[in-house]
């Protein structure tokens, strides 16, 4: 089944390209959400005139997550945690609690784009890299300390 994208979908596609999807994807995740419309040949008609207004969305969307961007590697993340003797913490820091402090701080990232590359799991300082636009990542500096 061929569909529209109306959003940037990862796996699949950007604004306004045409792809080819399993028919019960699309009937059952992409059609219902709004992010795609069925390529038929009135819609693809309206692709050619709506792609202005996508480009312009698009090109606000990068916008927006550059400046975003800018904010988050501005921001200084300090988590607390309970440590041993050796600097070692009792349990391990995720990508939620990264997220959760965000959130307190007016920034709403969803956790699933907060990337570790590795556990965090003693005390020290880390970098987490937040995807916010296919083309744009921000760098955020994690600073764990021993509570």
């Amino acid at each position: 089944m061929k569909v529209i994208l109306n959003e940037n979908i990862e796996t699949l596609g950007n604004i306004g390209d045409i792809v080819k999807v399993a028919p019960g994807y699309a009937r059952n995740y992409l059609l219902p959400k709004k992010l795609a419309v069925l390529a038929t040949d009135n819609n693809a008609k309206a692709l050619e005139h709506t792609k202005r207004q996508m480009a312009y969305k698009k090109n606000k969307a990068l916008e927006a997550a550059k400046n975003l961007g800018a904010k988050l590697e501005a921001l200084a993340i300090t988590l607390t945690h309970k440590a041993g003797e050796e600097g070692k913490l009792f349990g391990s820091v995720t990508n939620m609690e990264i997220a959760a402090f965000l959130k307190a701080n007016s920034f709403d990232i969803d956790r699933k784009s907060i990337v570790l590359a590795d556990a965090i799991k003693s005390v020290g300082e880390y970098s987490a890299t937040v995807k916010l636009h296919p083309e744009v990542t921000a760098t955020l500096k994690v600073t764990v300390a021993a509570a």
